[in-house]
C-alpha cells in the first residue's frame, strides 16, 4: 500500500502556502467586525449548484439523453437551444405559487425547502480543492453520510403536506428506499475510511497523492476496494432516486410522485436538490476512492505530469471533472436501463447489496491489518 501526504502546494499569489489557504483566509475577511468571509464560503458552493444545475444538469441531461435516443433535443431557443434552461426558469418564475385547499400548507411549504438544505449542507465538508473547504471536520465523511437523512424529513413532509395518495405513495417510497440503501451505502465508506484510517475529509485526499497518480488511489491499493466502490455508487443511484431506481417519482403510476402538486419555484428547488444530490455522491465516490482533488497523471521519467497537474485551481478542475464523470453515467443510465419494481428494489439492497457490503467490510480489515 503507497500512501504519502502533501503538506505543502504551490499556491497562488496572496493566498500563503499552506492547506485549506483560501478557506483559512476567506473565514479571517470580517469586515467592520462583519463576518462576510463565512457568507462568502457558504455562497461558493450554492453558485455552483445553481450553475452546474442549470447547464450540465438540466441543459446536459437533455441533450445527453436526445444523443442516447437519436433525437436533437433543445433546439430552438439561442445557439444549439443553450439558452432553453433559462427560458424555463423565467417560465417558473412567472407561473403561480399554487397551494392546494385540502393541503397542509406548512409541511407542504417548508418540504422543499428542508430537501435541499439536507442536500446544500453536505457541501460543507467537500473538499472541492487542496486550498478550499467549507469545513475541515475531523468527522466529516461522516457527517455527510448523516445530514444527507435531512432530505427524508423534506420528501416526506412534502408527501404528506400535499394531501394528495399518490404524492404520500411516492414520499412512502422514497423514504424507505433511501433509509434502506443508506446501510450499504454507509457500509461501503467505511471500507475507504478504513483505508485511510480517517474521516477527515481533506486528510483522505492528501493521503491519495503522489507522484504516480491513480497508482495512490485507494481503488487501485487494494484488490478488494472495487467491491465497496461498486457498492456505493449502486446505492447512491437509489439515494438520489435515479433510474432504475427511481420509483418515487414514477411517472407511470405516480404521474410525479412526491412532488405532483408542487409548481413554480418550489418545482425548481425540489429538482435543484436532486441535481445537487447528484453532484454530492459523485464527489463523495470521488474523494474516497478516486483521489478527490488529486491529479491522475503520473509523472513519466523527465515529464512530470503530476507536478504541472497539481495545485489549488488543478485540484479543482479534477474533482469537479470526476464529479461530472459520475453524473454523466448516472444519466447514462437513466436513458438505458428499465425501472426496478419495489419488491426488486428492497431485494437488492436487502439480500444483495448489504451482505456484500458487509463481506467487503470484512475482507477490508483483514487487508489493512495483515497486508504492510
Amino acid at each position: 500500500m503507497i500512501h504519502s501526504a502533501l503538506p505543502q502546494f504551490s499556491m497562488p499569489l496572496l493566498m500563503g502556502n499552506s492547506l485549506n489557504a483560501w478557506s483559512d483566509a476567506l473565514a479571517g475577511f470580517q469586515p467592520a467586525g462583519l463576518p462576510l468571509g463565512l457568507l462568502i464560503i457558504a455562497a461558493i458552493p450554492l453558485v455552483f449548484i445553481a450553475l452546474y444545475a442549470l447547464t450540465y444538469g438540466v441543459y446536459g441531461e437533455r441533450k445527453i439523453s436526445a444523443f442516447m435516443q437519436d433525437r436533437l433535443g433543445p433546439m430552438e431557443v439561442g445557439k444549439w437551444g443553450i439558452l432553453q434552461t433559462l427560458a424555463d426558469i423565467l417560465k417558473l418564475l412567472q407561473k403561480e405559487d399554487i397551494v392546494p385547499t385540502s393541503a397542509d400548507k406548512f409541511l407542504f411549504v417548508i418540504g422543499p425547502g428542508v430537501l435541499f438544505v439536507g442536500s446544500f449542507l453536505a457541501f460543507a465538508v467537500l473538499p472541492f480543492s487542496p486550498a478550499f473547504i467549507g469545513a475541515n471536520l475531523n468527522v466529516g465523511l461522516f457527517f455527510a453520510i448523516g445530514i444527507v437523512a435531512l432530505e427524508v424529513v423534506g420528501i416526506l413532509a412534502a408527501g404528506w403536506g400535499s394531501n394528495n395518495k399518490w404524492s404520500l405513495y411516492g414520499a412512502v417510497r422514497s423514504v424507505a428506499q433511501i433509509v434502506s440503501y443508506e446501510i450499504p451505502a454507509a457500509i461501503a465508506l467505511l471500507c475507504g475510511a478504513m483505508m485511510a484510517g480517517t474521516l477527515d475529509m481533506q486528510q483522505i485526499n492528501i493521503l491519495q497523492s503522489g507522484t504516480y497518480g491513480f497508482a495512490h488511489f485507494f481503488l487501485f491499493q487494494s484488490p478488494i476496494a472495487w467491491l465497496p466502490f461498486l457498492i456505493y455508487f449502486i446505492a447512491s443511484l437509489a439515494e438520489v432516486n435515479r433510474a432504475p431506481f427511481d420509483i418515487p417519482e414514477a411517472e407511470s403510476e405516480l404521474v410525479a410522485g412526491y412532488f405532483t402538486e408542487y409548481s413554480g419555484m418550489k418545482f425548481a428547488v425540489i429538482f435543484l436538490a436532486e441535481y445537487g444530490s447528484m453532484f454530492m455522491v459523485s464527489a463523495i465516490i470521488s474523494i474516497v476512492f478516486l483521489g478527490g482533488w488529486n491529479s491522475p497523471l503520473p509523472n513519466i521519467g523527465p515529464i512530470a505530469l503530476n507536478d504541472m497537474t497539481t495545485g489549488p485551481v488543478w485540484g479543482a478542475f479534477w474533482i469537479i471533472s470526476k464529479g461530472f464523470f459520475f453524473i454523466f453515467v448516472q444519466m447514462w443510465l437513466r436513458w438505458t436501463l428499465p425501472r426496478l419494481r419495489v419488491d426488486q428494489l428492497m431485494y437488492v439492497c436487502w439480500k444483495v447489496l448489504t451482505p456484500f457490503a458487509f463481506v467487503s467490510f470484512v475482507l477490508t480489515a483483514i487487508w489493512e491489518i495483515y497486508v504492510p
